[in-house]
């Protein structure tokens, strides 16, 4: 019998196997260790679990398990199963041998009780556990499919036919759940319904972990891409990976296929690089993650575009009749990407032609020699100015790194302070930093912060993307990783923002650092040797922040701070490492757009002057990365500013202050 999944939040907060640490107590990482939830709620062999929550850590740093202690089919039950780190919020479990002999022997039983997360800490060599929740889970050892409904009427190729029940499988290591379609299809206009090749199309999930619904498509591979009514029966059948396939009686369902048709785009205006979202239904082709044994590549959808494109300025007028290829996504979305090659990008330079564009759009499909076309709508499409997009990749290498600063803890407003400096130090330019992978754009670049500079060249940040891009023509950039050309080249081949290195400016930097910079700085020290665990300094925790939460700083007047100020020390400390990583950033990523200088063959600008942030790294001396005693922050100088708002022209008015010559 399959039961409902149910948890309640037990504590809050600190409750639970925790102490409340205290300023100079080891940082764990392990303060706020919860668990939210355990699915999915009916588990099958081989099913995958995930365990989600918050603060937890890595293998590194902790071996986690998964207890459970409650009631198994009326008995008492008490085990522990390993977990694997995914993420800071998500632990993995599989329904394996291991959880099986926890169970007794198999995969089976009804369980009620508490789960809780526990960590034996590899820093204080204690157990951690998270507060418990009361959950209920179901063990299964098959499950068998049944149907309430099956959703018929009026749909399209490749539409989602969604279907209610229970019993359904997930997907993946587990198994899977299948849609077996036999009956006739009727053409549109046609009088007899010609019999199908009986056909399974693959059922999934309508929301993860619920086996109640599942959805699969009105493949192409049914009745091809023509519209017309399918009448026949779908029966829904188990296939696990363990085991033998259980079926539903056969149900019958009759589908109206409409031809394709578009019914808007979630975008009204784009630039280079970005998608245009474009809905509606029958859209065909292969899906970007397909797998390439799956695909058919007689299947694809265009769109026929006529109309008009007027510039900005409303100066200049093109006709414009051309046939665009989108990608596609599902049967009821594609998406195109605003490209410089294509009939349109001929037509419309996407790069130096903003304007819009106004007209009659088409959804074509294509299935071999058979092709459909949709009706035209009207569609209106803004082509704007070029904008260069940031993904900020942090790397795990950048969180030990901060571990040994002693300001792990600080992570999130370390990455809000960075975020400023970017936002800050390109006013102005028609650049986004985001801290997740863009969604919307085809071409962005891609920036790590990392922690120890792997070329050992003990350098705060590299660009090892492949020459320097004059005017940005490539948009796609990764400063980080390994390049091999560069290496093939004799060049350092890693790149990226080296945080770990930044104990250079230490005078006493320990194994921490590769060498001393010659411009080492007591004020450096100053700002971290309190929270230094090589020095035995009082590490930041996140229980600490909870309950005296630093002021976010604006300046640095304040720093270095009193040493009996705590949470003036915390504050400055945050000031000052992310406005050096954040400036170290925006720095590597000026190169990646040509700079220092694009007309020349200068990497850097020439001289030593104060506050130049495309200076080579000896002449940016401690206090001005740090922005403290008056000097920084650095800016991008007079010409190199210039240059920036050429290449990415922005809405937003330039700044009003006076930037350094680029030459002395």
């Amino acid at each position: 019998m399959n039961r409902r999944f149910v948890f309640v939040l037990a504590a809050l907060a600190f409750a639970g196997g925790c102490s409340d640490p205290t300023p100079g107590q080891e940082d764990t990482g392990l303060d706020l260790l919860v668990i939210g939830a355990v699915n999915p709620a009916i588990i099958v062999p081989n099913s995958p679990i995930v365990v989600s929550g918050t603060s937890f850590v890595d293998d590194s740093l902790g071996a986690s398990q998964l207890h459970l202690v409650g009631m198994l089919d009326g008995r008492s039950f008490d085990a522990a199963v390993p977990a694997v780190y995914k993420s800071a919020t998500e632990l993995d479990l599989s329904a394996d041998s291991t959880l099986a002999s926890a169970l007794g022997g198999s995969i089976s039983g009804h369980f009620a009780g508490q789960a809780t997360i526990e960590v034996m800490s590899t820093v204080d060599h204690h157990s951690h556990a998270s507060p418990a929740i009361m959950i209920e889970l179901d063990f299964e050892a098959s499950l068998t499919p049944s149907v309430t409904t099956i959703g018929d009427g009026v749909a399209f190729v490749n539409s989602p036919i969604e279907v209610n029940g229970s019993g359904f499988l997930l997907g993946g290591p587990e198994g899977k759940t299948v849609a077996h379609l036999e009956g006739c299809f009727t053409k549109a206009n046609g009088t007899s319904c010609d019999p199908i090749a009986p056909i399974d199309v693959t059922a999934v999930p309508k929301v993860a972990y619920n086996r109640s619904q599942v959805i699969f498509p009105y493949a192409t591979g049914i009745s091809g891409i023509e519209p017309g009514e399918f009448d026949g029966m779908v029966t829904i059948s188990n296939q696990p990976a363990m085991g033998s396939a259980t079926s539903t009686d056969p149900q019958t369902v009759t589908f109206q296929i409409q031809p394709p048709q578009i019914s808007g785009a979630s975008t009204t205006g784009a630039s280079l690089g970005q998608y245009v979202f474009i809905e509606g239904g029958g859209f065909v082709g292969a899906a970007t993650d397909a797998d390439p044994s799956t695909v058919d590549p007689s299947e694809s959808t265009t769109l026929e575009l006529t109309g008009t494109f007027t510039s900005a300025d409303g100066a200049t007028t093109k006709q414009l009749d051309v046939q665009l290829v989108p990608q596609f996504v599902t049967g009821l979305e594609v998406r195109y990407v605003i490209d410089e090659t294509d009939a349109l990008g001929l037509a419309v330079p996407p790069r130096t032609s903003p304007g819009t564009i106004s007209g009659m759009v088409s959804p074509i499909v294509r299935k071999g020699d058979d092709m459909v076309t949709g009706s035209a709508v009207a569609v209106s499409l803004q082509i704007l100015p070029v904008k260069q997009v940031v993904y900020v990749n942090f790397l795990d290498g950048y969180v030990s790194s901060l571990r040994k600063f002693g300001m792990r803890a600080l992570d999130s407003a370390l990455r809000a302070r960075i975020f400023q400096v970017a936002k800050r130090d390109y006013q102005g330019v028609n650049i986004e930093f985001r801290d997740t992978i863009p969604t919307d754009f085809a071409l962005f670049s891609t920036v790590d912060i990392s922690g120890p500079d792997p070329n050992g060249l003990g350098q705060l940040g590299y660009d090892n993307s492949p020459g320097r891009d004059v005017n940005n023509l490539r948009l796609y950039d990764h400063v980080g990783g390994v390049n091999a050309t560069t290496l093939a080249n004799g060049d350092a081949g890693y790149g990226g923002v080296f945080v770990e290195d930044m104990f250079e400016f230490s005078k006493h930097p320990g194994h921490l650092a590769t060498s001393q910079a010659s411009v080492a700085s007591t004020a450096f020290d100053q700002t971290f040797d309190p929270f230094r665990p090589d020095l035995s300094g009082n590490e930041v925790t996140a229980t600490e922040l909870a309950a005296n939460p630093p002021a976010m700083l604006t300046d640095g007047t304040s720093c270095p701070a009193r040493v009996t100020d705590r949470a003036g020390q915390i504050a400055c400390a945050t000031w000052v490492l992310a406005n050096m990583i954040g400036s170290t950033m925006t720095h590597e990523v000026g190169h990646s757009l040509g700079l220092a200088n694009p007309n020349g063959g200068d990497l850097h600008d020439v001289g030593n002057l104060p506050n130049r942030l495309m200076e080579q790294g000896g002449n940016r001396p401690f206090l001005e990365r740090a922005e403290l005693q008056g000097q920084g922050p650095g800016v991008f100088c007079a010409d190199a500013y210039i240059y920036l708002r050429k290449i990415l022209p922005s809405t937003e008015p330039a700044t009003t202050f006076d930037r350094p010559m680029c030459t002395p």
